[in-house]
């Protein structure tokens, strides 16, 4: 890792930052994912056009990928995982994946707004990339109702219930008080307001992206919503590609949902034993109430949650750094911010590929919401930052020496979203969460994350109900809400959130698990020379990879 010499560039990896570089082109987002500047007002072309030359991109590279012989070991990692993620697109294409493209969290719907949140306003130059990025949100929805249309046209569509709430949400964002309004209300450099001209393009960016998504939300409504499927799942062929996407590894799912159900009662049982170490006797339900009175465990304000998480993030890197992990110093830095929206829920950004945008974890507070428990968030953190996703993707950015572009910015949520889960149990283990209110929090959460496996596969794969019967998507959030503390809006919006993006929920306790195995065969392999901190450097190291190639890596099969 640190101090290691420049690894000279081999025929696969050139492969791999030319796909990078076309990814970039293709879809301009990604740039400002990666802090390369170059059409910061850019979109991607979400038309069934656009889709094909992304297709025909994918097919070129997979051709040269063949081709191409490994010259080392890392190359081999490289070719195998590059290969799966090639070959998958392709397939998903033949599927007509992008024709239903459509969900609550994660789809062009979102991800045309998103990319806001991420781009640079320290300068009037960042401001009127924005304004410019502002006047093409209208293109760039207009692409996508193209494809959804396309969809009507072959009878792929998605679900009525993510239709519906799409489409609320895109009048949410056409709204006067909407977001978009709001991100330009107040532009300033430095304090100081932006000039008049500025202002006044800020002002008609603002004005024509509200309308757009408010033309947005009448399509949905009134073309797409009478057309969509009245069933949420998606049947075994489809959940399949899908969950391969998510996990980068093929599964047996009928033994995993079996597993899920286990996995979620041995959660049950551990924090029914915890919440009678709180209160004597209470229940799962006593305990959250008993906790929820404490003041001790309650933050008040936005302003103090922020430094809340900010505290035990950096207490979190430098505890570590010390024991568990190597930590480099540009990793170290990791901001904590109250993200610019109110839907709900915690999210991380990585750095920027020269370290000058640092790691961020936003907190997006829902609208009303003036206190946080503590002990409910603790585990959050972690997961978000250090030893979670902050670890996982800053070493990735970090290790560009040995790692071309392409390996530092792939990878699933199975290999991401399974470490940071991998890594809140490995807090309890090393002693973080001694505290059995923190503890609980962290039972809770993973307890949710072991129900989405059991509602995620049950619903997509029409699996028995444990109460008898078939599952259906009206069951899922009575199902959550009796396995979560979580509030009813957020759960509502987890619900929808399952239903709408098949495989990716099980990713998250899928990827522990296999996490896990990796880390117990490596450490039967070693016997007395296993080190964790060993172990979790290799790992790393290897940067985003598919939890299949993940597998190969790490243990040679």
């Amino acid at each position: 890792m640190s101090g290691t010499p420049e690894r000279q560039s081999t025929d696969i990896d050139r492969i791999a930052d030319r796909w990078v570089d076309t990814l970039v082109e293709l879809s301009p987002e990604q740039g400002i994912w990666l802090g390369r500047p170059g059409n910061e007002g850019g979109y991607t072309d979400y038309s069934p056009a656009g889709a094909e030359r992304v297709l025909e991109a994918t097919r070129r590279t997979r051709q040269e990928l063949t081709q191409a012989r490994a010259a080392d070991p890392v190359d081999a990692v490289t070719k195998a995982d590059l290969g799966r993620e090639l070959d998958l697109a392709g397939e998903k294409h033949e599927a007509l994946f992008h024709l239903r493209d459509l969900n609550v969290i994660a789809s062009p719907a979102q991800d045309i707004r998103e990319i806001f949140d991420l781009m640079p306003t320290a300068t009037e130059g960042g401001w009127a990339h924005v304004a410019e990025r502002l006047g093409n949100v209208g293109a760039a929805l207009g692409g996508y109702i193209e494809t959804l249309r396309s969809g009507i046209d072959s009878g792929t569509v998605p679900a009525v219930r993510q239709v519906r709430e799409v489409a609320k949400q895109a009048r949410g964002h056409a709204a006067a008080d909407g977001f978009f309004f709001t991100l330009t209300g107040g532009a300033q450099v430095g304090g100081v307001p932006v000039s008049d001209a500025l202002r006044r393009d800020l002002e008609v960016g603002a004005t024509s992206a509200a309308a757009a998504y408010g033309d947005f939300a009448d399509f949905l409504e009134r073309e797409l919503a009478p057309h969509a499927r009245d069933e949420d799942g998606v049947g075994r062929e489809i959940y399949s590609l899908a969950s391969r996407g998510f996990l980068g590894a093929a599964i047996d799912l009928d033994e995993t949902y079996e597993w899920g159900l286990e996995e979620l009662r041995r959660m049950v049982e551990e924090q029914e034993a915890i919440a009678r170490e709180i209160v004597p006797g209470a229940t799962v339900a006593e305990a959250i109430a008993h906790l929820e009175q404490d003041p001790s465990r309650k933050l008040s304000g936005t302003d103090a949650l922020q430094r809340w998480m900010q505290d035990l993030s950096d207490r979190a890197i430098e505890n570590l750094g010390r024991t568990s992990f190597d930590i480099p110093a540009e990793v170290r830095a990791l901001e904590c911010r109250i993200a610019p929206t109110r839907t709900g829920g915690v999210y991380y950004t990585g750095p920027s590929d020269d370290f000058s945008r640092p790691g961020r974890m936003w907190w997006s507070v829902p609208e009303g919401v003036t206190e946080f428990d503590t002990w409910h968030e603790t585990t959050t953190v972690y997961h978000e930052g250090v030893p979670g996703h902050h670890l996982q993707i800053g070493i990735a950015t970090y290790n560009k020496a040995q790692l071309n572009s392409w390996r530092r910015i792939a990878g699933t949520s199975g290999h991401a979203e399974g470490w940071a889960l991998y890594a809140e149990r490995l807090m309890d283990d090393l002693g973080y969460l001694d505290d059995p209110a923190d503890r609980f929090g962290m039972l809770d959460a993973q307890r949710l994350r072991a129900a989405r496996v059991v509602v995620d596969l049950g619903v997509h794969l029409g699996k028995p109900h444990p109460d008898g019967g078939t599952w259906q998507g009206d069951q899922v959030f009575p199902f959550m809400r009796a396995n979560s503390s979580w509030d009813e809006a957020s759960l509502r919006f987890e619900s929808n959130r399952y239903l709408g993006w098949p495989g990716q929920a099980p990713a998250y306790k899928v990827g522990q698990r296999i996490w896990e195995q990796l880390r117990d065969e490596t450490q039967r392999r070693e016997g007395t020379e296993f080190s964790i901190r060993r172990f979790h450097r290799r790992a790393l190291d290897i940067g985003g990879v598919g939890l299949d190639t993940l597998r190969f890596a790490l243990l040679g099969r």
